[in-house]
């Protein structure tokens, strides 16, 4: 079915590939003073067409489809904004767009099939971009992305860390490439790592509160959308590459892309290649060492990864349609994973990855296949202005490796298909349908195979409009799903829980077993999740405008999150899913309908955009029905392993031999919070940036969820002048002592960071040489968001040189 689809697109896409009209727009690109503007973009919005100014601020776009035109203009440092025009067969002359000076970077965002900037949205976006992406950009998602307002890291060692927004992760936040989902086990799992890569990114966006209109009910707490240009629109060639080391973890780090072509023909390459060590610390791993712990290193966080990409594209008048295959492999250690102690690995880097399983008892094994299609159509006349379409076949497999042998592995074929029809404006109304298909085939098999095998898929019907009534822009939507989850031979097994005797039951089949009797059935659920929400953007005065979002979103709960029944040593947990319940000191099967979670989100934004200062103010309230969380049952149960003799029981840091039983639950919860962020541009070459945000995560019957970010604070001195940059930023995390049942409390702490950077010219070639540092204090750290806070702190000082260069 999924080739069929393929090939039916690349039909239709041949078919409407024909355009007409010949109007033209001529004009000036200049700032609110009448300067010119030289180098500014000017798209046509629903064409793939874009030019730059020359010298003199002036620009020539031809060959429009439509007579009524939109362009779109944007200039480094100054805001967006949209132009409208009705477009005489003879063409416009002499058109003047003036644009206003903003101190806070605006970037146009991908994710949305509007591609509006982060100024024009209803709902709060960030991107990381630029020199401030190269910049940032770590060895995992999550630690690219944590000074993002609003975003932190679930921190795992440094190996696998998501990102955390507004205080959800997991299924709840979506991980996308180009739009369409990454395909990997990251959402089942802290210790998964995400298959993306920041070093090949041209943008990373995020969009935080619920954006399940474009890409369903996994995306109720926000997406995180990695851009790429794997699938080039254009044949220009240009090329980045750039080289770095690292001394906290002797990390090196080679990555470069090339877009290029001939004619008709774009191409696309990149690829990437990094390796580190075991990270440095100033103190002990562990929280509450043993004698015996060794000092100043992290054991099980070396790592190396390598990956490329080749992508071309057919360049049509109207559009273009291209395909692209990716390849990721990505080995890692499994930090407070080790089940024989510290000694033989704390201290030690570990840069020779081929003798990992010699040198680190438990490390995963990642490998990837990606292949993606999108295409845009624009098309002059009819009802239909633009159709996009976007497929994704990933083949992904992870397997985690203990003492040379492989003892649990994780598969995971995916297919998605998004197809986007926009109309051509009516009434001023703009928008169109989507229509969305993704199906998942996990499995997981060994001693770790905490979840079951099992089929996920997902049919969906979304709208999408937007009018501008004056200063308002009104944006409206709707979402309908239907889920299905399929799983045969689904286990309930008796785990001999501390305190509990072990109990025939009543459901499915008898098989015995060491740990006692199994009850084996199938399980089919089946959802239908629906979103609606509603936003206004007033542009109330020029360079402010008022954000306004209110949306209800449901989400069916993920495969793990209903299956699960078993250990799960990533989480340090014995899991076990929603389909069962503890009656009378047993798990049994749930006869209770399972219900989907349903969230009721208002944002509120206030921005200014524009002169030397300039602010966004967000502040968000969530309240969530139903929210599945692992609540603490109190009671304990192997996890899995044969450790013989050698297991003490009484030893509270050896988790190898029991592990606290974690039910999922639902329940109603209340998320709240603020962002803030305040930029003054307070002479020519120096600016300061301001900000903090604060999550507020709790109970509704009591208490407070696990793992909710600590408020925090962030100022950031930034220098720019010629060809040196550079930056000093300060960020206060204050103590989390509102804790979940059973959760330790973490002091707070300050980190410092600073860079410097100089461009220089070789040949035709333009060099960025760069040092930056992080925790240049060399502080202690452990991040409350984390499953491993007691055992990996933050790394130590680190010092990174590099250099990169583009043409």
């Amino acid at each position: 079915m999924f080739k069929k689809t393929i090939l039916t697109t690349m039909v239709s896409s041949c078919l409407l590939a024909g355009y007409a009209g010949a109007e033209s727009i001529t004009g000036v690109v200049t700032d609110e003073n009448g300067r010119p503007l030289a180098g500014a973009e000017v798209s046509v919005v629903g064409e793939n067409q874009r030019v730059l100014t020359d010298a003199d601020g002036r620009f020539v776009v031809s060959k429009l489809l439509a007579a009524e035109a939109e362009l779109h203009v944007e200039a480094r440092r100054f805001g967006h904004r949209n132009f409208h025009f009705t477009v005489p067969q003879q063409g416009l002359t002499d058109v003047s767009l003036t644009l206003l000076s903003s101190t806070i970077e605006v970037i146009d965002v991908k994710a949305s099939p509007f591609h509006a900037s982060a100024t024009e949205s209803a709902l709060p976006v960030s991107v990381l971009a630029g020199d401030a992406l190269k910049m940032r950009q770590a060895s995992t998602l999550g630690d690219t992305l944590k000074n993002e307002v609003g975003v932190h890291s679930n921190f795992y060692g440094g190996v696998a860390s998501s990102p955390i927004i507004r205080g959800l992760d997991g299924p709840r936040v979506l991980i996308t490439q180009n739009g369409l989902d990454a395909g990997d086990a990251s959402r089942v799992g802290p210790d998964h790592s995400v298959a993306a890569e920041a070093s090949t990114a041209t943008q990373i966006e995020v969009l935080r509160g619920p954006a399940t209109l474009f890409y369903g009910s996994g995306a109720i707490g926000g997406v995180v959308n990695v851009v790429d240009e794997r699938i080039p629109t254009d044949n220009s060639t240009r090329a980045e590459w750039m080289l770095q080391r690292e001394s906290v973890n002797n990390e090196k780090l080679a990555a470069g892309s090339l877009v290029t072509g001939v004619d008709n023909i774009g191409l696309y390459l990149d690829g990437f290649w990094r390796d580190n060590g075991n990270y440095s610390i100033p103190g002990f791993a562990e929280a509450e060492p043993d004698e015996d712990d060794v000092k100043g290193k992290v054991a099980n966080t070396a790592a190396t990864a390598k990956g490329f990409t080749l992508g071309g594209s057919y360049l049509l008048d109207n559009g273009y349609v291209g395909l692209s295959y990716g390849r990721l492999d990505r080995e890692y250690g499994i930090p407070g994973h080790s089940h024989g102690g510290h000694d033989e690995h704390d201290g030690h880097d570990h840069d020779d990855h081929e003798e990992h399983g010699a040198e680190e008892e438990v490390f995963a094994d990642l490998t990837q296949n990606r292949y993606q299609l999108l295409s845009e159509l624009n098309f002059s006349s009819g009802l239909i202005r633009t159709v996009n379409t976007r497929l994704a076949f990933t083949d992904y497999e992870h397997a985690e490796i203990e003492h040379g042998e492989i003892g649990t592995t994780f598969k995971n074929q995916s297919r998605e298909a998004r197809i986007e029809i926009l109309h051509r404006p009516y009434q001023d109304w703009r928008g169109g349908l989507s229509l969305h298909y993704k199906y998942s085939d996990f499995e997981a098999v060994g001693a770790e195979a905490f979840t079951p095998p099992s089929e996920t898929q997902m049919l969906a019907l979304g709208w999408m409009e937007e009018r501008h009534f004056g200063p308002w822009l009104v944006q409206l939507g709707a979402r309908v799903e239907r889920v299905t989850i399929d799983a045969a031979d689904v286990l309930l097994p008796d785990i001999g829980a501390h305190g509990h005797e072990d109990h025939d039951h009543d459901h499915g089949h008898d098989h015995g077993t060491d740990a006692g009797l199994i009850r084996v059935f199938d399980v089919r659920q089946r959802f239908t999740p629906y979103s609606v929400s509603a936003g206004a953007v007033w542009d109330f005065a020029e360079g402010y405008n008022l954000g306004l979002s209110v949306s209800r979103s449901q989400r069916a709960p993920s495969a793990s999150e209903l299956l699960s029944f078993g250990p799960h040593i990533g989480t340090a947990a014995y899991e076990v899913g929603a389909l069962f319940v503890l009656d009378d000191d047993e798990f049994v099967l749930n006869t209770q309908p399972i219900e989907m979670e349903t969230a009721n989100n208002l944002d509120i934004t206030l921005r200014k955009f524009s002169g030397n200062t300039g602010f966004v103010l967000n502040a968000f309230y969530n309240q969530v029905d139903n929210y599945y969380y692992q609540q603490n049952t109190g009671l304990f149960a192997e996890d899995g392993h044969d450790h013989g003799d050698e297991h003490d029981h009484g030893d509270e840091h050896d988790h190898s031999g029991e592990l606290p039983v974690y039910l999922f639950a639902a329940a109603d919860v209340t998320l709240h919070g603020l962002e803030a962020q305040y930029v003054w541009q307070l002479n020519e070459p120096f600016k300061l940036t301001l900000q903090g945000d604060y999550i507020r995560a709790r109970l509704n019957g009591g208490g407070d969820l696990p793992r909710t970010p600590p408020l925090r604070f962030a100022a950031e001195l930034a220098y720019e002048q010629d060809a040196i940059s550079a930056d000093l930023r300060a960020t206060r995390y204050m103590k989390q002592d509102r804790t979940a049942a059973l959760e330790t409390a973490t002091d707070g702490y300050t980190l410092l960071d600073a860079s410097v950077s100089y461009r220089f010219n070789l040949g035709s070639q333009q060099l960025t040489a760069y040092v930056k540092g992080q925790n240049l204090t060399d502080e202690e750290v452990r991040v409350h968001t984390s499953f491993l806070k007691d055992k990996t702190p933050l790394p130590g000082r680190s010092m990174a040189l590099g250099v990169r260069g583009s043409f």
